[in-house]
């Protein structure tokens, strides 16, 4: 049988199968080849360019990271700078130095104001009041009786009351005293107002009618158990720092002031005995209080 050529020019033998005829080199065609594959040229160039991505990106880092350092230093440095200027000024702030001249005046109007609640109510009506009768004769009123607080308007005539009302009174303290004689009855009235320019501008509204003002407190069991409305021979008031003293008087014995000629009234020591114990108890609420020199008491 004649031998056939192969398409690559080489004869083929005889029964050569057609996967030998795949093979030029007659190598089988199930075995794996032993020729060993190499990188490609532009690895090299790869593993380069990785490398130098990877210092930019460190290097990008480094930089970060030295602008972050430096924005927290300079906000750490602004923060101890504002902490240490506020120290500053909080240390001559408090610091002890003398008052000036308008700290002293608020410091004796707040002191003055708050003596009807930091006082003890015997230390407003104190149990004995030094007074001046007929001659300026100097004697003393003795205090029968305090009454609880109450409003203005109860505590007072109804024009009084309302006029108080309209400017703010937060109360009416009120006492009841006897002369040295035992002769006559006083009640004594204490206004109290937010300040003393709510007080100026109630007393600039006040009646001089010396028929209307505080109404009396009878304490029953005492001399002053019969001393009412209609027992008040006359009535006044006085200004005093925050405060409106109101005084009323009359005979401990229950005569009424219709019972009574008006020169008697007129002329009777009652009535400067009235005036005289409700000056005496508005000079205590506001004599001025000694203002220390300092901030903080006597050392500046």
């Amino acid at each position: 049988m004649k031998n056939r050529r192969s398409s690559t020019g080489l004869p083929r033998a005889e029964g050569e199968s057609a996967q030998g005829r795949r093979n030029p080199l007659g190598a089988a065609t199930g075995r794996r080849s032993r020729v060993r594959t190499w990188q490609g040229a532009n690895s090299r160039t790869r593993t380069e360019a990785r490398k130098r991505a990877e210092i930019q990106s460190l290097q990008q880092g480094v930089r970060y990271r030295r602008v972050f350092v430096l924005v927290v230093g300079f906000v750490i440095t602004v923060s101890s700078l504002v902490v240490l200027l506020g120290t500053v000024g909080l240390f001559f702030e408090t610091r002890s130095r003398p008052l000036t001249a308008a700290e002293q005046d608020r410091y004796k109007q707040e002191e003055i104001a708050r003596r009807w609640q930091a006082w003890p109510a015997t230390s407003v009506f104190p149990e004995e009041v030094k007074y001046f009768g007929l001659d300026r004769a100097q004697q003393y009123a003795r205090r029968v009786g305090i009454a609880p607080e109450t409003g203005c308007v109860k505590g007072l005539d109804s024009p009084l009351g309302g006029i108080l009302q309209e400017h703010g009174c937060l109360t009416l303290l009120r006492a009841t005293y006897i002369d040295q004689t035992a002769s006559f009855v006083f009640t004594v009235g204490v206004a109290v107002l937010k300040d003393e320019e709510a007080r100026v501008s109630v007393t600039d509204e006040l009646t001089q009618d010396d028929r209307v003002g505080v109404l009396p407190v009878a304490f029953p069991g005492t001399v002053a158990d019969r001393f009412g409305a209609d027992q008040r021979q006359r009535t006044s008031w006085v200004g005093a720092g925050p405060y409106v003293v109101f005084t009323t008087g009359g005979y401990a014995d229950g005569r009424t002031r219709a019972a009574v000629p008006p020169e008697e009234i007129l002329h009777s020591e009652l009535w400067p005995a009235a005036r005289s114990i409700g000056n005496q108890i508005a000079y205590f609420l506001a004599d001025p209080p000694k203002v220390p020199p300092c901030t903080q008491g006597n050392v500046c």
